[in-house]
């Protein structure tokens, strides 16, 4: 099955601390990697622009994590011209049901629980 997710950067991938980039949130690499494994293509959404969402590409690389897109689906321009990104689902911590936590330790700001996400996406199959 053709799978695309929308992945947020800032509470989503790494602590939410823009306009720096925060620390890894725990289990979103690994997580990450495995959806790359699936041949699943992630899609980074975010509102960074400029040198800000060229550090946030960077996290990517750095990581060893493929993009299929950034703020785009690359498929998309050929049925429509609509500027919302299109994706099967969307890994964000703003996002109603999206499970969240709280680690003091890294942050004073929620972020996306990635274990659940991954308990997700198995029982959604797409892990």
């Amino acid at each position: 099955r053709f799978v695309v997710i929308c992945v947020d950067f800032d509470g989503t991938c790494v602590t939410n601390e823009y306009p720096e980039i925060g620390k890894d949130v725990p289990n979103c690499i690994e997580v990450l990697k495995k959806l790359n494994e699936k041949k699943v293509n992630i899609i980074l959404l975010t509102q960074r622009d400029g040198k800000k969402l060229t550090d946030a590409v960077e996290w990517f690389k750095k990581n060893d994590i493929k993009l299929y897109g950034i703020n785009d689906n690359p498929s998309q321009s050929s049925w429509s011209k609509s500027r919302k990104v299109y994706a099967d689902l969307y890994i964000d911590d703003r996002n109603l049901g999206c499970p969240i936590t709280l680690h003091r330790s890294l942050s004073d700001k929620v972020f996306v629980d990635w274990k659940k996400v991954e308990k997700m996406l198995k029982e959604m199959r797409v892990l």
